[in-house]
């Protein structure tokens, strides 16, 4: 008979901050374990089947449909628009079979079921996949893979999840994320267009929501609905969860920032063309704590530098992680600053004082203009700062104005 030798191995992934950092650790079971996993290795291999080796793994969290068909088929897993997620659609035909069987484990808090790869590069990198497509997984936070082997031949892979919360506790905060989440729809503005969805969404996370590095549950969802409070993981998890709830097409992207620290945002779908949307960036309880945002002196309430805007905008900022390819986002159609006429392409005067009265009509606190390039941007700055004609579009007589400039983005900022 053939001998059978019982080795264990933990890969493990840990969540940190606002973005995930791998760490490798190895690890063995009680003598008395191995021995009982060798006696059921010979009783199976009198059967064809040898137990060798065990491997676990862990990482971080998301959820939706996957039962299985008639046939024993999975269909193919969409969103509430009738689309396939986006991770999901980056994938081969293999790792999407793998993705959902994923997805079904991690949905039902399952543990030790075998998955139609041997291949745990393939789990890893397909874990993060299900992650990035599901928010609503708030009490996954990793995996474990099983390996079992005959001799030095890899027969299978079991997978399991690691959970945050019993299935009775996911059941309770649920019903309290959907009591919420029905609230904030109900202030949807009846017959807007996608973009106005984008934008109430952008809004009403940075007006309910206290950046927060304390706070509870800051890698989900559970951060941001029921505590108001979180970080950008829960940021940009709560508004891709809302995204999906009102048919707009997203999901979610890591990568870091300026400083070098770890982020998460948005990537959305308007009108057809993709935009990138960062509504941690856009929160001034974020901006006055980081000190990275290019503002000299207070910013305003809502920065909307970050609400649908380029790739080459975005990665003046943010550098994108390759994990899952993103597209080129090269629309300005729906950026912020076009759709409310605050885009300069040239030095319209007339357009500046257009855009003043237009904030006075609407009561405004602060007056933000967006240049195209850095030429319009210097132009602006000099005519409205340095020669100080900013003063011609004030209704107040006040000697003095509080004004904010900004270089990285090309904007100017004016507090009425």
């Amino acid at each position: 008979m053939k001998k059978c030798v019982l080795c264990l191995f933990a890969v493990v992934l840990f969540l940190t901050g606002c973005g995930a950092e791998k760490m490798e650790d190895v690890n063995l079971k009680e003598m008395s374990e191995a021995a009982e996993s060798i006696r059921q290795a010979a009783n199976d291999i009198a059967t064809g089947n040898a137990l060798d080796t065990k491997e676990e793994g862990n990482a971080e969290d998301q959820a939706d449909s996957g039962s299985a068909g008639e046939n024993g088929e999975k269909p193919l897993l969409h969103d509430i628009s009738g689309m396939e997620k986006y991770a999901y659609s980056c994938l081969s035909d293999e790792e999407k079979a793998l993705y959902q069987e994923l997805y079904s484990i991690l949905k039902e808090q399952d543990s030790d079921v075998e998955v139609s790869t041997c291949d745990i590069e393939m789990v890893d990198n397909v874990f993060q996949y299900v992650m990035t497509d599901h928010p609503e997984l708030f009490y996954v936070d990793g995996y474990s893979v099983n390996k079992y082997m005959q001799g030095e031949e890899l027969k299978k892979l079991t997978a399991s999840g690691t959970y945050t919360y019993s299935p009775e506790e996911v059941a309770d905060l649920r019903e309290q994320i959907g009591s919420c989440v029905d609230k904030i729809l109900q202030k949807v503005p009846a017959g807007g267009g996608e973009y106005e969805k984008v934008k109430f969404v952008y809004e009403y996370l940075i007006e309910h929501t206290e950046y927060d590095l304390a706070a509870e549950d800051n890698q989900n969802i559970c951060s941001v609905f029921l505590n108001q409070r979180s970080v950008c993981q829960g940021y940009a998890k709560a508004a891709q969860y809302l995204f999906d709830k009102i048919g707009i097409y997203s999901t979610l992207v890591t990568g870091t920032v300026s400083s070098g620290a770890g982020h998460a945002w948005n990537l959305v779908r308007v009108d057809g063309e993709y935009y990138y949307v960062d509504p941690t960036w856009g929160d001034a309880s974020y901006v006055m704590g980081e000190g990275d945002s290019g503002y000299q002196g207070n910013p305003p309430s809502i920065n909307y530098e970050y609400l649908c805007v380029t790739t080459e905008q975005l990665c003046r900022t943010h550098t994108i992680d390759p994990v899952i390819p993103m597209p080129e986002c090269n629309s300005m159609k729906n950026n912020y600053y076009v759709r409310e006429g605050a885009y300069f392409e040239a030095a319209d005067m007339e357009k500046v004082r257009g855009l003043f009265e237009k904030s006075y009509e609407n009561g405004t606190e602060c007056v933000t203009l967006k240049c195209a390039d850095d030429d319009v941007y210097r132009e602006l700055q000099r005519r409205l700062i340095e020669e100080q004609e900013v003063f011609h579009y004030l209704h107040s007589e006040d000697s003095q104005v509080a004004f904010s400039d900004n270089p990285k983005q090309n904007s100017l900022s004016f507090w009425l």
